[in-house]
Formats: C-alpha cells, sequence, structure tokens
C-alpha cells in the first residue's frame, strides 16, 4: 500500500493528495513496521519475527516453535524502504501539515532517529553464493522432487494441496507458490535495488538479480496466475529467449483456465491488468526514479512496437517504441515541462513537442 500511495504521488505530483491522505498512510505503515522490528544484539541488526511473506506456501519455519516467519526477505526490505519512504513523504509536504501529523500520529524525534537507525540495520538473510533466503532458515529446508511429482501429478501448481493430501506440507521444502524474493525485482529497478541494499550495507553486484531469477524459478510451482505476471518481468530482462512464451502463458490464464476449473468462479482481474502492465511499463522500461520519468526498452522479438497514450504530472503522453527508437509528444496539458530520461541522459519536455532517440544497446538489455 505504502509503495502504491508514493508511486501515484511519483506519477501524478498530486501535492494535495500527499499531503491529506497519502503522508498519513506511509507514515501509520512505516511506524507499524518500526513498532516490531527488534534488535538483535548478536548481529547488530534488527530482525522481525512471526510474518508470511508474499508466498503462501511458506507460513512457519518447520524447524522453528515461533508461529510464522523469521526475517522474510521481502518484508524486511520493504519495511526498510517503507520508513525511508515515510521521510522523503515528511520533506514533501507542508510544515504545518508535517506537524500536524506528528501529534496526530504520536511520532516524536525520538522516534524518526530510531526509523533511520532500522532503516539501515535490518537484516536481510543470505545464502549460497548471494541468493537471498527467502526467509531466516530457508536454506536448511529439503529441495523438493519437481520431476518425481510432476510425473506423478502432472499439474502441481496448487502443490500445497497434494502435499497435504499425503501428509506432508510445503513448509518442509524449498517450495514456493508464488514469486517471494522475486517481488523485489518486479517493484524495483537494478539500480532502485543497489541504493536500497547499499542503505542496508549489503553487497549488489551486476548478477545478483539473474543468479536469483534462477534460483528461484527452478522453486516455483506458480500456483497463483499473479505469479506469471511477475516471472514475465523478472524474465523479460534475464531470459528474453522465454519471457515471451511465459507472458503469453500468463495471457491465457482465465482464456483457456489454465488452473482447470477457477474461471468459472471468475476471472482473476490483477492477473489481465498485470499483463497490460508488462506491455506499459516492463517493455519500456518505464520507471520514475528522482522526479524523471525513465525508459528503457527491451521488446522481445516477437513483439515489432508498441503505441500508447498516457499521464504523467498533468501532460498526455503520446509514445511509439520500436527495436530501434522510442518517441515521446507531449500532446496538451501540461503546466510546466517534464523530465524525460532516455540512454542515461535527461532532457526537459514541453507541452506540444516531440523528443525522438535512437536506442542505445546498452538500454535494450539493461537489467
Amino acid at each position: 500500500i505504502a509503495f502504491n500511495v508514493w508511486q501515484y504521488y511519483q506519477a501524478t505530483d498530486d501535492e494535495e493528495f500527499l499531503s491529506f491522505y497519502g503522508a498519513e498512510m506511509i507514515l501509520d505503515i512505516a511506524r507499524f513496521w518500526a513498532s516490531i522490528a527488534s534488535w538483535n544484539p548478536d548481529r547488530d541488526r534488527y530482525d522481525i519475527h512471526s510474518v508470511v511473506g508474499p508466498d503462501e506456501f511458506q507460513t512457519q519455519d518447520p524447524n522453528s516453535d515461533e508461529p510464522g516467519l523469521t526475517n522474510n526477505a521481502y518484508t524486511n526490505i520493504m519495511a526498510a524502504w517503507t520508513i525511508r519512504c515515510a521521510r522523503r513523504a515528511l520533506h514533501a509536504i507542508p510544515d504545518d501539515r508535517v506537524a500536524e501529523l506528528r501529534e496526530q500520529l504520536d511520532i516524536s524525534e525520538e522516534d524518526l532517529k530510531r526509523w533511520d537507525h532500522i532503516a539501515a540495520n535490518l537484516y536481510v538473510p543470505f545464502h549460497e553464493d548471494g541468493i537471498i533466503s527467502q526467509f531466516e532458515g530457508y536454506e536448511e529446508l529439503k529441495e523438493f522432487d519437481w520431476d518425481g511429482y510432476h510425473q506423478k501429478y502432472d499439474d502441481i501448481q496448487r502443490l500445497d494441496r497434494i502435499l497435504e493430501s499425503e501428509d506432508d506440507s510445503p513448509n518442509n521444502y524449498k517450495a514456493s507458490k508464488q514469486a517471494d524474493v522475486l517481488m523485489l525485482f518486479y517493484l524495483f529497478s537494478a539500480e532502485e535495488l543497489a541504493g536500497i541494499f547499499e542503505q542496508l550495507g549489503y553487497e549488489f553486484d551486476e548478477e545478483t538479480i539473474p543468479r536469483n531469477i534462477r534460483y528461484y524459478n527452478k522453486r516455483t510451482s506458480h500456483g497463483s496466475t499473479l505469479s506469471r505476471v511477475v516471472s514475465v518481468w523478472v524474465q523479460a530482462r534475464a531470459r528474453r529467449d522465454t519471457a515471451w512464451s511465459v507472458f503469453e502463458n500468463a495471457l491465457e490464464s482465465d482464456v483457456k483456465d489454465i488452473q482447470g476449473g477457477t474461471t468459472s468462479e471468475g476471472i482473476h482481474l490483477g492477473a489481465m491488468a498485470g499483463t497490460v502492465d508488462i506491455m506499459q511499463r516492463c517493455y519500456t522500461g518505464m520507471e520514475i526514479r528522482d522526479d524523471v520519468l525513465w525508459f528503457a526498452p527491451f521488446l522481445p522479438p516477437d513483439l515489432s512496437d508498441i503505441h500508447f497514450v498516457m499521464r504523467f504530472r498533468g501532460h498526455t503522453l503520446s509514445l511509439e517504441i520500436n527495436h530501434e527508437q522510442i518517441k515521446i509528444s507531449s500532446c496538451k496539458d501540461g503546466p510546466r515541462p517534464i523530465k524525460i530520461g532516455i540512454n542515461g541522459r535527461v532532457a526537459e519536455l514541453y507541452e506540444g513537442h516531440t523528443r525522438t532517440e535512437k536506442l542505445e544497446t546498452t538500454a535494450r538489455s539493461s537489467t
């Protein structure tokens, strides 16, 4: 929720919304995460206990009596991001509103200092060659016999039901229903993640993303149609040769009822919207970073070009993108120029103007 609130503000520059609604939501969410982070003197880091991450298979570490999971990597990283985002929100709204919110939510200066310390020192578990552990203790789980169960049951998307029928549990295995760690690569660009890891004091090299994608794709059943949307997104930059077939599979989720009987109960609108989002943001490499609308297109070979209209900070933009160039026109309504980043270069775009750029190879293949 905090992530979406901030994305909305970045895309619209809606200061009234942030001041009267958005900042309060972000601050309250940040306050919650700060309240459940506990200091671990043995590692000089903060832990977060008793949570469940995006993966609905893993709900408890079988080697622990504690309910839920400890230090789910996605949760801890998003908590750190949210706390830092709260600081940015406070800087973006008027001083009198800041004072009002801090009094209303009972946030003292000492609280803010503690928040900063938590955001810089949350623990992120790792194992074997830079793999981000889904949660603390994940590396001790058993490997799952994917080939054997595929041969036995064919469709094992709902692996939880299969294992429960055998008096077993997915909690015992390195097996996920849907993307968990991979959600980080879905939400953040490589540049943003590198900054987050640096702020937390962890190394993040250019192989971190593809290495983790390979690892977790082998251990995910995709028991949710949303997982395929995330899988397309992360593979689009790491494995362009396979991403298109996964995208087609995501498109067919409800049309072909790939889970066998769920379409009659209702379509998954989130997954449908996700496939549109892949076309508009993933394949165009679109992201908002530091008040700049960035593009780094990398169209798959099966897709010749993309044309669509979008709104950004009061501007109606028309985009035409193919494998060779990108053309962006501001059609109307722009109250002031916006910043557009292409090929690592930022330029202002005024209402009624057009910017056309040849695409550099590095931009099209960037991770």
